[in-house]
């Protein structure tokens, strides 16, 4: 005799439909913190302006921090332009962040056909997201332990050899999990037709 599976009463299903919706509608609240990292975006256009501001003042009136005379004027240039980059490559950070999250995971943005969507946008999902994430933070990694080794020859600088070991330690971490995550999308996914 063949047990058949019980037969759904309509108060079920509709209470079973109301439940999907409300934690399918629970993706909205997101939206908070993506408008959050907006913000933080800002912020960082702001700290990327007070430090081109405080770089032409040095450069331009000869107005350096205190803290240049340690290091040639062409060292602290060199400085100041890695922190620049440091911001930017933060703030693309954030875009991805902000346009690739919300897009997987909210809602679509309707942009097709925009003369200003971001080429990677068109394939984004949670994997390729996530490698383009781990790649952004192992470019902001060697930023600033470029940044440590150009402090290594100033001895004022407070750094110390157990320090600089950790960024290193650090930074190869990185390295090896974003190669991990790639290698384990690419075993996941297959092989690409193409050879590529």
């Amino acid at each position: 005799m063949t047990e058949h599976a019980p037969v759904s009463r309509p108060r079920d299903v509709r209470l079973l439909k109301t439940l999907g919706d409300f934690i399918f509608w629970s993706r909205w609240l997101q939206v908070p913190l993506y408008l959050g990292l907006i913000v933080a975006q800002a912020i960082y256009v702001y700290q990327f302006m007070i430090e081109l501001w405080h770089l032409s003042d040095c450069v331009l009136f000869k107005h350096c921090p205190s803290s240049s005379d340690l290091m040639s004027g062409e060292t602290y240039i060199m400085l100041a332009v890695l922190g620049l980059i440091d911001v930017v490559m933060i703030a693309n950070l954030l875009v991805m962040v902000i346009v690739g999250g919300y897009e997987t995971f909210v809602s679509r943005l309707h942009l097709n056909n925009h003369p200003d969507q971001p080429e990677w946008l068109s394939h984004v999902n949670a994997s390729v997201l996530k490698v383009k994430l781990a790649m952004a933070l192992i470019g902001i990694s060697s930023i600033h332990l470029l940044k440590t080794f150009i402090h290594v020859a100033d001895k004022n600088s407070g750094l110390t050899d157990n320090a600089i070991m950790w960024q290193v330690i650090i930074h190869v971490t990185f390295l090896l999990s974003a190669l991990a995550m790639a290698w384990t999308d690419r075993l996941v996914m297959g092989k690409p037709k193409n050879g590529h």
